[in-house]
């Protein structure tokens, strides 16, 4: 199967590392002209430059912005105004005791991992439904199901996106534009990397400390190891195709079989 998506412009939030550049590139080889973004604007030349690199003939567009506020999106949206595939990659997490999560933590978590993806969908969803066809998602996570003790704030605020990505999804029900949750599960990225050495020994090797931390903190994963973003990646640039045109108002999982039906 050979996604082509040629003719197609694409925004993904936060997408200078990460799973967001791993979804920047796979839509850029695919065809899709990408704009990156995040919160500085050398931040985002920097990361168009190493993304070249992959996928030299890309067409990639500077889309810097933080859209966990309004005048960010707002910039973000002045630099592209219309975008055929809206991807909400970004996102924060940490752990943190649950009794000392404050009120600005929980305010700061859903301005960051929920209201910004609304904002961007409040923009783009009404020119992708004129033009009758359309992608938006959402990087929703394992964890919005299976509540992490160690990050509660961080499970709620993904458990939220699901439910904004199903009403969004009732909202442009029979307009061509598709709306979808991508659920994925524990990913190896350089921000996860530090995350995995707050709960496990840090004198251990990478290998054996990603596996510890699965056995310890993540038993029910199937894969039995973090996933790497490409693979989110892949889901995503399928989601974005006209092959998944029957797709919409789903949480899609991409979680090495973290997720049980039966967890509440």
């Amino acid at each position: 199967m050979r996604v082509d998506l040629s003719g197609k412009t694409a925004l993904v939030t936060g997408s200078t590392q990460g799973i967001g550049a791993a979804i920047a590139t796979g839509l850029a080889a695919a065809g899709a002209r990408v704009a990156i973004n995040g919160r500085s604007e050398t931040g985002v030349h920097k990361a168009i430059a190493r993304l070249r690199e992959e996928v030299p003939e890309a067409d990639f567009l500077p889309a810097p912005g933080d859209v966990s506020e309004e005048a960010g999106a707002a910039q973000v949206v002045e630099e592209v105004p219309d975008a055929d595939i809206l991807v909400n990659n970004l996102g924060i997490f940490g752990a943190q005791e649950p009794l000392d999560i404050t009120d600005a933590d929980w305010r700061h978590y859903f301005e960051v991992n929920v209201l910004a993806a609304v904002r961007l969908t409040r923009a783009y969803l009404p020119g992708m439904a004129d033009r009758g066809w359309g992608r938006i998602q959402y990087i929703a996570s394992d964890s919005a199901i299976v509540i992490p003790a160690e990050m509660i704030h961080y499970g709620v605020s993904k458990t939220a996106l699901l439910g904004v990505s199903r009403g969004f999804a009732k909202h442009a029900a029979g307009t061509g534009v598709t709306v979808n949750a991508v659920i994925a599960g524990p990913t190896h990225t350089g921000g996860v990397e530090d995350f995995v050495y707050e709960l496990v020994d840090k004198d251990l090797p990478w290998d054996e400390a990603q596996r510890e931390f699965m056995k310890q903190h993540r038993p029910q994963s199937l894969l039995q190891r973090l996933i790497e973003p490409e693979e989110i990646a892949h889901l995503v640039v399928y989601l974005s195709s006209p092959f998944a045109s029957a797709t919409t108002g789903a949480a899609v999982r991409v979680d090495g079989g973290y997720v049980d039906a039966i967890v509440p």
